[in-house]
């Protein structure tokens, strides 16, 4: 088999055998293949997509590029779920403990942030003491113990994604659904979970900013899933907003405690409740509509807050922090932002936001950089609310950083004007 003959072979948008795309993908990590075949085959794929088949199969060797995990010591059918990622989303902090309160297994690996506000972990860093890595043995003991746990992912989870995602981004070839779909999927199914909900952003906060192509993603990634011998579902969630009031790490691990106690915004709360719904029914646990009924009891008798609390311990965390979430570092500085004038928040350009929050220092800009949980944004009105000249729109949580730049850029992502529009927050669903 040689590399030039594959290249000719996709450049002629002619299917790939399974055994064509293991051969690039272990030639690839293993350095045989260069950069320059490498990247000719990617613009190929680029220009001619490809099919499911090849899609699931270029998914299952990255996926076997590096470390899998094998969860079957966990008793029952292991959940999770994975976001493409938004500003605002603090979903996993309020569904694991939720789901898992209801007799899920939720055994997730997450990664950290790298852009305008952290990633899961770092939001679970932000309460002192949490310790992100477990040995598998213990990870497995803790889920079949307590039905949760949320751990980082192995640095030797899937090589050949990590490769070729880095020449992908100096090749132009990032905005390829089967690339894309490939993925992700890759770094699901080598963490072992049996069923899988993917919660699909769309909107201008989000990577896919158009309804059409988001659904064409989530489309190919629950095929892959299901040609893999998983259950995968996916849900396209509105990103035209943050989600939720704060942003931010410690803010949403906050507001995550509000939500598990029944007091936290109600966008939050609904695509909580959708995702964990299907987790349910997959689970085997109850059917969708019981799932609703169950997974709100849950949080009105106590029993999911629990869970969370069960969780932060049992990972070393000062569950104190919990119980009082007003334990959690403030900023020095709370600036409001004011409204200009009066009128309707007409829309808001999310990606933004999500920047000002990174100037505050809420993200990092490089793998290594240091993220501050005590900074962010809290928001006080959203699009479709009316405010009068000089009310607050959103409170600044800052630092010794990037106040004034924050400042500037959100009083430009925020539209203020006659129409009152409304945010539709789940766009569609695909199973």
């Amino acid at each position: 088999m040689r590399m030039l003959d594959l290249i000719a072979k996709k450049r002629d948008n002619l299917p790939l055998s399974k055994e064509e795309i293991e051969f690039i993908v272990k030639g690839y990590t293993d350095e045989r293949i260069p950069d320059y075949q490498m990247s000719a085959f990617l613009m190929a794929v680029y220009f001619n997509g490809m099919t499911d088949q090849e899609s699931t199969d270029l998914a299952i060797s990255m996926m076997h590029s590096g470390d899998t995990f094998n969860l079957t010591d966990i008793q029952g059918i292991k959940v999770d779920k994975h976001s493409t990622g938004g500003v605002g989303d603090k979903v996993t902090l309020v569904l694991g403990p939720l789901v898992a309160a209801c007799g899920a297994k939720f055994a997730k690996m997450s990664g950290r942030g790298l852009g305008h506000t952290g990633g899961t972990l770092d939001k679970l860093e932000a309460i002192p003491g949490y310790n992100i890595v477990l040995e598998e043995s213990d990870f497995k003991d803790q889920v079949n113990k307590i039905g949760i746990a949320v751990i980082g992912q192995s640095k030797n989870i899937t090589p050949a994604d990590k490769k070729m995602y880095a020449l992908r981004d100096v090749t132009a070839t990032v905005p390829s659904i089967p690339l894309i779909a490939s993925s992700i999927m890759s770094k699901k199914l080598a963490s072992g979970a049996d069923a899988i909900c993917l919660d699909v952003k769309v909107g201008n906060g989000a990577f896919m900013t158009d309804l059409t192509e988001a659904k064409k993603l989530a489309t190919l990634m629950v095929q892959i899933g299901k040609l893999a011998g998983r259950s995968v579902k996916a849900i396209l969630t509105n990103m035209d907003e943050p989600l939720g009031f704060g942003v931010g790490n410690s803010i949403e691990v906050i507001e995550a405690i509000h939500t598990l106690k029944g007091n936290g915004p109600k966008d939050l709360e609904s695509v909580v409740l959708e995702i964990g719904s299907f987790l349910l029914e997959d689970a085997g646990i109850a059917n969708k509509e019981d799932a609703l009924v169950m997974l709100k009891e849950k949080i009105k008798n106590g029993e999911a807050f629990n869970k969370l609390v069960e969780l932060v311990e049992a990972q070393g965390g000062d569950v104190s922090y919990i119980h009082q979430p007003e334990k959690f570092e403030k900023a020095k500085n709370i600036v409001p932002l004011k409204a200009s004038k009066s009128g309707y928040i007409e829309s808001m350009t999310t990606i933004d936001i999500g920047i000002a929050a990174a100037y505050l220092g809420a993200g990092r800009e490089t793998v290594d950089g240091v993220i501050d949980p005590a900074v962010g944004l809290v928001f006080e009105k959203k699009i479709g609310d009316y405010v009068n000249e000089g009310d607050v729109i959103v409170l600044i949580h800052a630092n010794d950083k990037g106040l004034k730049e924050a400042m500037r850029t959100l009083e430009n992502a925020i539209h203020i004007g006659p129409k009152q529009n409304d945010v539709v927050l789940i766009e569609g669903v695909i199973v």
